[in-house]
């Protein structure tokens, strides 16, 4: 678990293919504090994607990306020099101070609109329609690993769905969205504990249906 909070803002060295077909990769990146303590096995957050330590280095850690982490993702897009957030997992004895992230992305969209202020920056980006039902103002969701609250949603039914998030001076230069061009894609992951409210109450309504 993760909680959104970028604690660095790392390179990645080399995407190399692996697996029987290449389907997968194996993912260097040059992170001199996440990879301080990393061990074999540790959980870190690549760009809002939960990867497992299988080897380090100096100032480097390895980690597999399996094909739904690449299908999910815009990770298969990264290379050599590409900068991405990362994150240690969080500890139990520490503050939250995002929200409670998986590390396990929905799906990805593009960066629509950067509007820049004197103290912020308004991003608008496209909303899976999948996901939209997911999302709400004043709400919290995860872009590229980065906590962010939502500032504006589009209406529910919108042709265009999009939301909305406004950042700080300290999101934009410790984070890869200071940098973001129009266009790009990011990884998005709602929060976890709306899909299980969905689900609980979906459950609940069979089970009523199938009694009566």
């Amino acid at each position: 678990m993760f909680t959104g909070i970028v604690e660095e803002l790392g390179e990645v060295v080399s995407l190399t293919p692996a697996g029987p077909a290449g389907e997968a990769v194996l993912l260097t990146v040059r992170g001199p504090l996440v990879s301080s303590d990393a061990g074999h096995g540790d959980s870190i957050s690549v760009n809002g994607v939960c990867l497992t330590v299988v080897d380090r280095g100096e100032g480097t850690f390895t980690a597999d990306v399996m094909k739904e982490s690449l299908d999910r993702s815009s990770l298969g897009s990264l290379a050599a020099g590409s900068p991405v957030n990362l994150e240690r997992a969080a500890r139990v004895d520490s503050r939250l101070g995002g929200h409670i992230v998986q590390g396990h992305v929905d799906g990805t969209a593009r960066l629509l609109s950067r509007n820049p202020g004197d103290n912020w920056d308004v991003l608008r980006f496209e909303l899976p329609a999948g996901l939209s039902r997911y999302v709400v103002e004043k709400g919290s969701i995860t872009v590229d690993g980065t906590s962010l609250t939502v500032s504006a949603v589009s209406a529910p039914g919108a042709d265009a769905a999009f939301f909305e998030v406004s950042l700080i001076p300290e999101t934009l230069r410790a984070t890869t969205l200071g940098s973001l061009a129009v266009g790009a894609t990011v990884n998005i992951e709602v929060d976890v504990v709306a899909k299980y409210v969905e689900r609980i109450t979906a459950v609940a309504a069979a089970e009523g249906r199938a009694r009566t």
